[in-house]
Parts: C-alpha cells; structure tokens; sequence
C-alpha cells in the first residue's frame, strides 16, 4: 500500500501506533463501503439510534461523495472476524455547512464559537463500535488514531442528547461539551476533543 501525505486523494496510509486499528485517507476506503455500511447498520439500527434501512442507505450512498471532502480519513477497528468499528471526518469548511445537523450546532453556538472552535477544525462525522466490541477500548483508539493530526489539535464531534450512554462514555475519554448558549438548546451536543487548544 502506498504511503502518501494525507491531503492526497486516492491513496491510504496505514498507522500501526494502535495494535488492531488502521488509518486510511481519502477514496481508498471506498474498497470497503459494505463491511463499513454493514457495521453502520449493526451500530446504528439498535437503540439509543434506531435508524432504518433509509437512513442506513443515506449513509452508503453519502459515503463517496464524504471521501472526497478535503481531509477526508476513516479510522479502521479489525480484528479476525472484520471490522469491529470505524470513525470517519474531515476538515470544517470555514462556510459553516447548513444541511443535516449543522444548523442546530450554528444555533447553539452561534457564529462567532462556531468559527473559532470548528471551522478549519477536524470533524469526526461517525464513529461507530459493533456491540461485541465494547468495553475492550475500541472507541478510543479508533477517537485516538482519527485525530493524531488533527490541524493544531483542533478535533470536534456531536451526539445525541438522548445517547446518554455515549455521552457518558465522550466525557469519560476527556471530550468537552460545548455549552449551549442560553435559550438555544437543541437535541445534540458538540464536544470538543480532549487536546483542543479552545476547550
């Protein structure tokens, strides 16, 4: 596999600082859109989530398009029996976008937070862990490995108010919540990654 810089479309480059988990950027990970789109579903399919068969055909179809995006990177969990869990994101743009979630994150961080904590900073889009490999650190290491090089250690991701169980876990692994400004509230929470020099 060849070794590239990360902003290089089409090529990977494998990390071995963590035992079982692989980085790769740009469309290369696109060679395992369905072991990524059937671990997706096993994840997302169950509560807290409870996605359907659209929302998960959403994220197959969205999935090219995503790996294009600049910056672009998945983190990979393997192990014997495939891939146990994966994270994907890719850098902010300094337009802040306006479709899926973004638009509850600009309301309750307004521009001025929005600008100085993600813009230019590296998004985690999705991190999911299939349920026989919890409790083991996967999570982690697959939160770990996406944001080594994260742009000067800026990293942001967001979560579900109702996912109490994932939002415990964030805050256990030393995400920073975002806090809402007031009267702004909406069904999700930003976190900060645990280096994040604005925390």
């Amino acid at each position: 596999m060849e070794l590239a810089h990360p902003s290089t479309p089409h090529t990977s480059l494998i990390n071995t600082r963590s035992k079982d988990t692989v980085i790769c950027y740009g469309q290369a990970v696109l060679d395992l859109a369905d072991e990524l789109v059937d671990a997706y579903a096993d994840v997302f399919s169950a509560p807290p989530w409870n996605e359907d068969e659209e929302t998960i055909r959403q994220f197959a179809a969205r999935l090219p398009a995503d790996a294009r995006r600049r910056g672009f990177r998945t983190a990979l969990a393997q192990s014997a029996t495939g891939i146990d869990g994966f994270a994907t994101g890719w850098i902010t743009p300094a337009t802040f976008p306006k479709n899926r979630a973004y638009a509850q994150v600009a309301a309750q961080l307004g521009p001025a937070r929005v600008k100085e904590l993600l813009a230019g900073a590296l998004e985690i889009d999705e991190l999911a862990v299939r349920p026989y490999a919890r409790g083991r650190g996967t999570g982690r290491d697959l939160l770990t490995e996406i944001t080594t090089d994260a742009p000067d250690r800026r990293a942001w991701l967001l979560t579900s108010r109702l996912a109490k169980d994932t939002v415990a876990t964030y805050r256990r692994l030393g995400w920073h919540e975002v806090r809402a400004l007031p009267g702004t509230e909406t069904g999700v929470i930003v976190f900060l990654s645990p280096d994040h020099p604005n925390r």
